[in-house]
């Protein structure tokens, strides 16, 4: 961890060498990571954390796509990988990387499922931000937290196999067991950043949402 002056403003960066392996592994020994939805995010981030040691386990429809991708990258069924609804029950830390538009639809199914005890994990923070048009309220009896890699799944992947590691947004949503924020921080590590920022988790979702309207729009006038 180190402070760096941005034009005046001073900000906490932490670094991955604060958490080296048998320290985050240490950290993580009782843990079970269910990562919820195998996309881009998903795969970058699952292999990311299984390499570095991490107990990792996929949820995906069982016989999908997702389901045949995760096999191949050497998930295996009944032991790393199983249905959402049971990699749920067995997660302690549930990282819902499904789209938003999958979080909002299933999220009645899954909420009484995230029991007292389990960290809440997101990557993008829209779901909980619009949540009246979302549902998507967590249990008050939670951590909810977020790493937002600035990057795709597949750079977050590539930047980790070449020993670097991609720059991330961290924020907490709810703290109950006091260490939400020391969880984010950890598991930006696992999932392969090299720098991370704390932000929150409605300034994450204004800035991405803001960036990407910014790059189409510069796409349409330029087309």
């Amino acid at each position: 961890m180190k402070t760096l002056d941005f034009a005046g403003t001073e900000e906490v960066v932490y670094e991955r060498s604060d958490w080296p392996l048998p320290k985050l592994q240490e950290y993580f020994k009782n843990d079970t990571l269910a990562l919820i939805g195998y996309g881009s995010q998903g795969h970058g981030q699952g292999l990311n954390a299984r390499d570095n040691g991490l107990n990792v386990i996929i949820g995906v429809r069982k016989g999908g796509e997702s389901w045949k991708q995760a096999q191949e990258d050497g998930w295996v069924p009944g032991e790393t990988l199983f249905p959402i609804e049971e990699a749920i029950s067995r997660g302690t830390i549930i990282m819902n990387l499904l789209s938003d538009a999958a979080q909002s639809s299933t999220w009645p199914q899954l909420k009484p499922l995230i029991t007292k005890g389990k960290t809440l994990y997101f990557s993008h923070g829209f779901s909980i931000v619009y949540k009246d048009d979302t549902h998507v309220v967590p249990p008050e009896d939670i951590d909810v937290i977020l790493v937002a890699p600035k990057g795709s799944g597949r750079t977050v992947r590539t930047l980790f196999k070449e020993g670097r590691g991609i720059n991330s947004s961290i924020a907490v949503w709810q703290d109950v067991t006091g260490k939400a924020k020391e969880k984010a921080i950890a598991l930006g590590v696992a999932i392969g950043s090299g720098y991370m920022y704390e932000t929150t988790f409605k300034k994450e979702v204004y800035s991405d949402l803001y960036g990407e309207r910014g790059v189409v729009s510069v796409i349409v006038i330029n087309s």
